[in-house]
């Protein structure tokens, strides 16, 4: 018998359906993945089915917990079921922890709420479970507060209160989409590892088919609120039914990157940007940065990866000028700017390097309407003809593929893709000679990402802006940069044309990221199939 079916389910806010009979099962043991682009359906689903959408929503169907009708329950008798007999991972642990509660608080409370428990054996019980969910010396970790943890120490402690009360199923919505690929494996291992401890049944929430296919018996493909396939995941893999499962296929990089091509057809460029001899620190222990130099050409798209904390975000911040070295020089054709003591950049030196930040919802005012937003760069720089902006603004948007009614919507009614698409277009607007673009497209789903990669690679081709790209996605890496740079530890540990890197990497840590791109387990070998446009 299944531990938890779905039959049927409708989902609806006002005159949204966002769940259209959705129906699947997970058994005792067995990881069951829900994929989809951002809009399908899959998280509302989840959350309909376990009662924690707002009364708003109407929720209709069957929902089965242990052959127990669960939807419609009381509110207190849901609250039992939650916790208790069903854990949850959210894709953001720093959302979903108290900021002024310590983890072991957050822990205990876990616990408490549905069990009465001495303090002692609670603290033995929330010890055991940082252990178990791999913290390091968990004793002096319990008086921590979620900002003083990494973002996978975050998700672990979200880990062990799902399986406080070793509950017969998790269901864990995206739990690694804004990890670096070193810690996204060692999530799915310990998911992997707790599963196989305990017995219990995982729904994996997912916009990325690598990323489920080394850990998803059962694979469960939604668009627009519809189970469009559902099968095993050997069968999705390899004999894919659905045109739209083939695109999300074609957008997957499983068994790693796959193309190669910016690399392996660009010759050498001249330099724009130098960097030499770069250090920085934070505080008197904190060495962030140590003597990295590096160069960028005309044109040219470099990677610069590593795990979170290798100094990625810090380096990209000080080309851009905001920030400044400790000790060490930046110059733009010959033109030093960041350096100690330096003022900011201005006038065509600021003009001439932008930044594309990682989450566009973040850096678009949300107040404003896109027009405005785009139109704001060349107001600064003196433009005042309203007809003359308009038709700058729409030059914009032409060059970001987005049709011209957005330029009188807000940057809550567009998608994830299309605020970051306007993101770009107000990077472009000065014409830059180089963009800082700093995890551009890890907040977005795959096939965004294959979109937003594509257009960064066109906009190359046709306005000659280099880029840094920074990310912790080497298959993304892969696909888009000519030359990567590999950061450890503040330090460049390795660099060359990607295809040299990637295929033949000379550091163990180098070796150790690569070994870690999701989708290069049982399944990839799958055939691989074209990113198609479907719909």
């Amino acid at each position: 018998m299944s531990v938890f079916s779905v039959h049927d389910l409708h989902v609806r806010f006002g005159g949204v359906e966002a769940a259209k009979g959705v129906s699947f099962a997970v058994e005792a043991g067995k990881t069951l993945a829900i994929v989809g682009e951002s809009g399908s359906g899959k998280s509302a689903s989840l959350l309909g089915a376990t009662g924690l959408l707002p009364a708003s929503a109407a929720v209709e169907g069957r929902v089965l917990h242990r052959g127990r009708q669960i939807l419609g329950l009381p509110d207190r008798k849901l609250r039992g079921i939650r916790g208790a007999e069903i854990g949850f991972v959210f894709q953001d642990p720093l959302s979903n922890l108290h900021p002024l509660k310590t983890i072991a608080e957050q822990i205990g409370e876990a616990i408490a709420v549905h069990r009465r428990i001495g303090s002692r054996e609670k603290q033995a019980r929330v010890l055991a479970l940082l252990d178990k969910v791999g913290i390091a010396n968990p004793q002096a970790r319990l008086g921590d507060y979620p900002r003083h943890l990494s973002g996978g120490m975050r998700q672990r402690v979200m880990i062990a209160i799902a399986i406080a009360l070793d509950p017969s199923l998790i269901i864990a919505d995206e739990p690694t989409t804004a990890l670096d690929v070193t810690v996204q494996a060692a999530i799915l291992d310990l998911l992997k590892r707790l599963q196989a401890d305990h017995g219990t049944a995982l729904i994996f929430v997912s916009h990325d088919l690598a990323v489920v296919s080394d850990i998803a018996d059962d694979v469960v493909v939604m668009r627009h609120g519809l189970v469009v396939e559902k099968a095993a995941a050997a069968e999705i893999y390899r004999r894919p039914r659905h045109d739209y499962t083939r695109e999300l296929l074609g957008a997957a990089r499983l068994g790693g990157p796959k193309a190669f091509a910016a690399s392996s057809t660009r010759k050498a460029s001249r330099p724009l940007l130098a960097v030499c001899d770069i250090a920085r620190s934070f505080g008197a222990s904190r060495r962030v940065l140590d003597g990295v130099s590096f160069t960028i050409g005309e044109r040219e798209i470099l990677g610069l990866v590593g795990e979170s904390g290798s100094g990625k975000t810090t380096m990209g911040r000080m080309i851009a000028g905001l920030d400044q070295p400790d000790a060490g020089v930046i110059s733009l054709r010959g033109q030093d700017y960041a350096q100690r003591g330096a003022a900011a950049p201005q006038g065509d030196l600021r003009k001439s390097i932008q930044v594309i930040f990682q989450d566009p919802y973040a850096s678009l005012n949300p107040r404003r309407r896109i027009e405005a937003i785009l139109a704001d760069p060349f107001i600064i720089h003196g433009a005042t003809d309203r007809s003359e902006l308009r038709e700058k603004v729409e030059r914009l948007l032409s060059d970001v593929e987005l049709p011209r009614e957005v330029l009188d919507r807000l940057p809550s009614q567009l998608s994830g893709g299309q605020r970051q698409r306007v993101a770009i277009a107000r990077a472009i607007a000065l014409k830059p000679s180089l963009i800082v673009a700093d995890e551009p497209v890890s907040a977005l789903d795959i096939t965004t990402q294959a979109k937003v990669i594509r257009l960064l690679g066109r906009l190359r081709d046709k306005l000659g802006v280099s880029f840094l790209f920074i990310s912790h996605d080497l298959g993304v890496v892969g696909e888009l940069c000519d030359r990567v740079i590999v950061l450890d530890k503040g330090k460049i540990v390795e660099s060359g044309e990607t295809r040299q890197v990637f295929e033949s990497p000379a550091h163990d840590y180098t070796r150790r990221l690569l070994a870690s791109i999701p989708g290069r387990g049982r399944l990839s070998e799958a055939p691989r199939f074209e990113a198609v446009r479907y719909g």
